[in-house]
């Protein structure tokens, strides 16, 4: 979104919006918040989120629509009254943990991307961010990624991989990477993409098009 400019543009004008499966997390029963409080509810497994909102908000977005997601308060474990208003856009970013793992969320998405990040790293972000933006402890951190986390990255998330389009190692730090999805979303945003369909639609080309839907305000990941 930096790169792209996007940020500094007003959020009714932006040409591309980013959500995030963050924000969808299932609203807990008063059980399953007294196990969250105490690092015990599994907030990593694909049960924790609330696939049904995420594909009726993906179709809204890909007919074109207003949205409102719901913002999620990660001290307390529960949807906040608020929501965040995302306008219509010609590129949809969406991520996620687990966005490839149901193949009804999986099949509504023309690009997949797999960011691909070594488990020190994994830890050491996580363990900065859970101190410094949800005032938890290194101890109980550490216990909920070794009881939670870890496995159900291996058991959810990394088998996941085999359905990316693309494969990126190293996250932000592989500029080369970041510098092509860049200019693939640019050409989307210029007509690139639309002259290049049109050309093969008239046959004046032989290569084989993207699995793309009619609507040009669809979902990338």
């Amino acid at each position: 979104m930096e790169l792209l400019g996007q940020n500094d543009i007003d959020q009714h004008k932006r040409q591309v919006a980013i959500l995030s499966q963050d924000s969808f997390y299932r609203v807990l029963t008063p059980e399953q918040k007294a196990k969250a409080l105490k690092g015990q509810f599994n907030f990593d497994h694909p049960d924790a989120f609330d696939n049904d909102l995420v594909i009726e908000t993906l179709c809204d977005i890909k007919e074109g629509k207003t949205v409102h997601i719901p913002v999620y308060d990660f001290v307390s474990h529960s949807r906040k009254e608020e929501t965040v208003t995302v306008y219509p856009a010609d590129v949809v970013l969406f991520e996620g943990i687990l966005m490839f793992y149901a193949q009804e969320i999986r099949d509504l998405f023309q690009m997949k991307l797999f960011v691909d990040t070594d488990a020190d790293t994994r830890l050491s972000r996580r363990v900065l961010r859970d101190i410094n933006e949800r005032g938890r402890d290194l101890e109980s951190i550490l216990a909920q990624y070794i009881t939670f986390v870890k496995p159900a990255f291996e058991e959810f998330c990394q088998p996941t991989k085999k359905y990316a389009d693309v494969i990126i190692p190293r996250g932000t730090d592989n500029l080369v990477a970041m510098n092509l999805i860049v200019l693939h979303i640019q050409d989307i945003l210029n007509g690139g993409m639309t002259k290049w369909l049109n050309g093969w639609f008239n046959g004046h080309t032989t290569k084989k098009p993207p699995n793309l839907e009619s609507s040009s305000r669809s979902p990338a990941h």
